[in-house]
């Protein structure tokens, strides 16, 4: 399993994983767009509290992104339950 040390917000962290490079490095430029985007809007902030913004912030993407997803997989099974139950089909 690959080790990776990443510098994130100033802090250093290192970690092993089986996501490959690719995944690393969308994923930290994921959270340092987030951290400019909280940084932008709040100005002058403690890193504990600009940290627990960031995670809010992906907390609700993630819950916003799993709503989706039922909603998404309810109209599939929707879908797939009138194409099953039509005659000649």
């Amino acid at each position: 399993m690959p080790r990776y040390t990443l510098t994130l917000m100033g802090l250093e962290i290192s970690f092993k994983t089986d996501a490959d490079n690719e995944r690393i490095e969308s994923a930290q430029a994921f959270i340092e767009n987030k951290h400019k985007e909280l940084v932008a809007g709040a100005g002058d902030i403690s890193k504990e509290k600009l940290l627990t913004y960031l995670l809010l912030s992906l907390a609700d993407d993630y819950l916003v992104a799993e709503e989706k997803l039922k909603r998404l997989e309810g109209k599939i099974g929707e879908i797939l339950e009138k194409t099953s139950t039509e005659p000649d089909r």
